[in-house]
């Protein structure tokens, strides 16, 4: 074009690196990826297998089908119901994420996915019922994205994280992206988003979008782990800590002065209101100020920066408080005894819920032992559940005196393991999975298998880095089936571990 300064057309800079080296700077940039092109071929529009996505996290769109809610209930939302299109154009089952939506945000889905229900569902391949679910079929209109760790053999997505509702794409477009994993050598902070010097803030930094103060704060003379490490972590480990505190009741451990200061027991807000925790409603737990919850990375953050250590939660989810989903043993050693005792008795306490009907699952403590956590469908009160678990605690004490007891103190457990079955009370708490305790070395409380159970060499095997590595590495959920176990307490069972 005459008078041009510049030419029409520009390439952008070349950079000769490896494609894995790019796509490690992008990750450590926070970016989600990066685009790749064939060198030698040319530029067309559309989609194209000359075009790849390198990304950090496998993460695409999907077309919501459905939704799912607690059965016989008139409103909320559980699940998504998450498909793709595939080449012919009709709509594969991908999955189901959870999208631990606000009361607002769950409100509005709710207005947008009304004029969409429909008695027939889109998939071809819809899943299976679930025994205390419904499903609500959509037609398929809305987008949703997710990031994911991988796909399944069979077409589904593996622990997926909702992020947004996306109103920019059609739904008719979304495909299966096909994607490149990329393997690169990554600090834990590297999920825990945007972290940068705060201009005349005294050393502080910011994470996500919370100014996090004090960040060098040392809060461990044995590992020296710092404020700031505490923060990335809660924030790395969110994905997989976050349904296990979903919209439970909090009690949280503080050390402002580290864990050799003064800790705090919260369960209230008090005056500070802290980032991303929200308060439930009064009348939950009347008499009382209002109990706390944490449902997104942005609460984590928030708990960090206000020096929480170790996050406890409930045994019941609201809103229906008054009847436990678990029972929780915290299997409590004499200090004298060997790690190997604690390993027998965990099995022990496995073979007998086994014999009685009820399949459970261990966590490392963080600290010296082990939660064994047994799921529940929400049929029984406190009580019930209470002094159900304190009748196996007995029975176990009965069946194997010289390892078990089944009264509180030191004096009872003097070579002997206690079972802790007050953690089952209303109001009482337990550490919850993926939690830092406030401990020297400040181990992580970490989901198992019983077949991994002879690995593990201690109750606070896991450190904070260990524990996010460990996440990432995992091809199967050590819990798997954990979420679907329904099961209760049945007058069999009573009566098997000696209940009048």
């Amino acid at each position: 074009m005459e008078g041009a300064t510049s030419d029409p057309i520009r390439f952008s800079e070349d950079f000769p690196q490896d494609p894995v080296s790019l796509v490690a700077s992008a990750c450590k940039m926070k970016l989600e990826g990066i685009i790749g092109k064939r060198a030698d071929a040319p530029y067309r529009s559309g989609r194209s297998t000359d075009w790849i996505k390198l990304k950090c996290r496998a993460r695409q769109e999907f077309v919501v089908g459905g939704f799912t809610r607690t059965k016989g209930a008139r409103a909320g939302v559980h699940s998504l119901l998450l498909g793709v299109h595939e080449k012919d154009g009709s709509l594969r089952y991908a999955g189901r994420v959870r999208p631990y939506f606000s009361s607002r945000a769950a409100s509005a889905f709710l207005v947008r996915a009304e004029p969409l229900r429909c008695a027939q569902t889109a998939f071809y391949d819809p899943p299976q019922p679930e025994k205390e679910r419904d499903h609500l079929w959509l037609s398929p209109s809305i987008v949703a994205e997710c990031s994911f760790l991988e796909w399944t053999p069979g077409g589904e997505v593996r622990h997926p994280v909702f992020h947004a509702v996306r109103d920019d794409k059609a739904a008719s477009s979304v495909t299966e992206e096909p994607m490149v994993a990329v393997e690169y050598d990554e600090p834990v902070e590297a999920d825990a988003g945007s972290t940068r010097e705060v201009a005349g803030a005294k050393g502080a930094v910011k994470i996500g979008n919370i100014r996090i103060t004090n960040p060098q704060r040392g809060l461990d003379e044995v590992t020296g782990h710092t404020k700031k490490e505490l923060v990335e972590y809660y924030a790395a480990i969110g994905e997989w800590a976050l349904p296990h505190l979903h919209n439970r009741p909090l009690a949280l451990v503080r050390a402002p002065d580290g864990i050799k200061g003064e800790l705090f027991f919260q369960k209230h807000s008090e005056k500070a209101r802290i980032p991303g925790v929200v308060e439930l409603p009064a009348e939950l737990h009347p008499r009382h100020p209002p109990l706390l919850v944490a449902g997104s990375e942005e609460a984590l953050i928030g708990l960090a920066q206000l020096n929480v250590i170790e996050i406890h939660t409930w045994n019941a989810v609201a809103p229906d408080l008054e009847h436990p989903d678990r029972i929780i043993f915290d299997l409590d050693p004499d200090p004298a005894l060997p790690w190997a005792a604690m390993l027998e008795a965990a099995e022990l306490l496995k073979v007998v819920l086994d014999e009685i009907g009820l399949r459970s699952f261990p966590k490392t403590s963080g600290g010296k032992g082990f939660h064994v956590v047994v799921p529940l469908t929400r049929r029984q009160g406190w009580s019930e559940t209470k002094a159900f678990a304190h009748a196996v605690a007995r029975h176990m004490a009965r069946v194997v005196p010289q390892r078990f007891s089944a009264v509180l103190g030191p004096r009872n457990r003097v070579g002997k393991i206690f079972i802790d079955y007050l953690r089952n009370s209303r109001g009482a708490s337990t550490v919850a999975a993926f939690s830092v305790r406030a401990r020297s070395g400040m181990g992580v409380s970490m989901p198992v298998s019983w077949d991994e159970l002879k690995e593990v060499s201690r109750g606070d095997e896991w450190t904070m880095k260990k524990a996010v590595a460990r996440q990432r590495s995992l091809e199967v959920d050590p819990w798997l089936g954990y979420w679907q176990t329904r099961q209760g307490i049945t007058a069999a069972m009573r009566r098997a571990v000696g209940m009048q």
